[in-house]
């Protein structure tokens, strides 16, 4: 009897991980492409704007490049989107700024990158409204 009741407590436990696991979604992705777009576009601006010497830069690049992964892993593959203008944009936006990080990770992003990143994000912006 004992026996049993263990491998039933253990078979709960496993089924109520696997549970709270899957229910759970870390990257904050809803799965809607326009949504969550303009989030992380929201958050990436945020993160390029930041001063240098500000406190929490560290943090807020590492957030930044996690929503830089768990963008390109969600929506990469997905073929019905290589077509969009927004999301081509974005791509190419994403990969420099991931670049970037990637390669010096204590530097400051260049002036002339900041800029480039805010006409992309901005023309993401604009053909996320317009429905491209």
């Amino acid at each position: 009897m004992k026996r049993y009741l263990s491998r039933l407590l253990a078979l709960v436990l496993v089924v109520a991980i696997g549970l709270v696991g899957c229910s759970n979604n870390p990257s904050g992705l809803t799965g809607n492409y326009s949504q969550d777009t303009l989030a992380v576009v929201g958050a990436l601006k945020t993160a390029i704007e930041l001063p240098n010497d500000a406190p929490d830069k560290a943090a807020v690049q590492t957030e930044a490049r996690q929503k830089i992964n768990d963008f390109f892993a969600r929506y990469r593959r997905d073929s019905s989107l290589k077509t969009l203008r927004s999301f081509t944009t974005m791509q190419t936006a994403l990969n420099s700024l991931a670049a970037h990080y990637t390669s010096y990770p204590n530097r400051p992003i260049p002036e002339k990158l900041k800029q480039r990143l805010k006409l992309e994000f901005n023309q993401v912006e604009s053909a996320i409204r317009q429905g491209a």
